[in-house]
């Protein structure tokens, strides 16, 4: 099949086309590289199957001209971060919400039936109920979460007003290869791990109570997999937790990475976290059911976290220093 990534150069992205290539589609990529990274597709672009379109989903050209040929659409392509959407919350609206409308509204012009996309945990906002269900959920706590729940409402209202099929996938707290240790945004575990590497004592926003669903890179792809390609029609219009269902805190996170790479610079063991204020909009706790998608989608997180922290731990030793 032909299948339109948006964001596929992308830390989720570019893993998910890699795994397409693999299954022999014909992948096309459509980024602006704002987030996305270059190097990230470097050996998808030596795949005849893959096509590459610099462009953004601001422009609804764009997506209509991305969108030209294909069979299913994955809607990965966002401007993530809760404390980014506070500092620039016209941005976050604008790729997030008006880029959202402009490939879904797409997608549905070309006729294309199935649209996969990215929703976030972060939808749950202020909710304190754990595990996290999909069909409970608080206010929002930041621009983020807004733009990432309008995006649900809107394939909800596409889903009857136009006929269309989507799946939207809430992410909670995502790592593995290729995601970006850089920058004031970068997310906690390449962040750790890169002041880790250059032993330098990593930040921990709060006392390192607070905790998240950490889910290994593998597991988003073979889900995102799932989700285009289900025939099981209780499976479609629905949104789905992506999740480990385990909550890991973030001092039990910092002991597993310390330990990891540890074991390779023993003097790594002896750097101890510097504590911060909580930033604003942080949720305090995150833990996720992951009933329905094991139900509905065949879900099978098999990598835990620590399994994850491994092999996460492996790649960056090799390729960010």
């Amino acid at each position: 099949m032909r299948i339109l990534v948006t964001g596929g150069a992308g830390f989720i992205g570019s893993n998910t086309c890699d795994a397409l290539l693999n299954q022999k589609h014909q992948v096309v990529c459509l980024d602006n590289f704002l987030t996305g990274r270059r190097e990230n597709i470097a050996k998808a672009t030596e795949n005849p199957n893959f096509t590459i379109i610099e462009g953004d989903i601001r422009s609804f050209e764009m997506c209509e001209s991305a969108v030209k040929d294909c069979d299913l659409v994955l809607h990965l392509a966002a401007l993530g971060s809760v404390p980014r959407s506070i500092n620039d919350p016209i941005t976050s609206n604008d790729i997030n919400i008006n880029g959202f409308l402009n490939i879904i509204t797409a997608t549905r012009n070309a006729g294309i039936k199935r649209f996969v996309f990215a929703a976030s945990s972060s939808t749950y906002g202020d909710s304190i109920e754990l595990p996290k269900m999909e069909d409970r959920i608080g206010k929002p706590m930041s621009p983020y979460a807004i733009t990432k729940y309008v995006g649900e409402l809107y394939a909800d209202v596409f889903a009857k007003v136009y006929g269309m099929e989507f799946i939207g996938l809430r992410y909670f707290n995502v790592f593995g290869k290729r995601q970006d240790p850089e920058g004031a945004y970068a997310a906690v575990i390449p962040k750790f791990i890169q002041s880790l590497l250059k032993q330098e004592a990593p930040v921990i926003n709060g006392d390192g109570s607070f905790s998240r669903d950490f889910t290994y890179i593998d597991n988003v792809v073979n889900i995102n997999l799932q989700a285009l390609f289900t025939s099981q029609k209780e499976a479609i219009n629905q949104i789905y937790n992506v999740a480990c269902g385990e909550a890991t805190t973030l001092n039990q996170l910092y002991d597993y990475l310390r330990t990891a790479l540890g074991a390779e610079h023993p003097e790594i063991l002896e750097i101890n976290p510097i504590y911060q204020e909580v930033r604003s909009g942080d949720i305090p706790h995150s833990l996720a059911s992951i009933e329905k998608a094991k139900e509905l989608l065949s879900y099978d997180p098999k990598i835990n976290i620590q399994e994850g922290i491994n092999r996460t731990v492996a790649w960056y030793s090799k390729n960010i220093l």
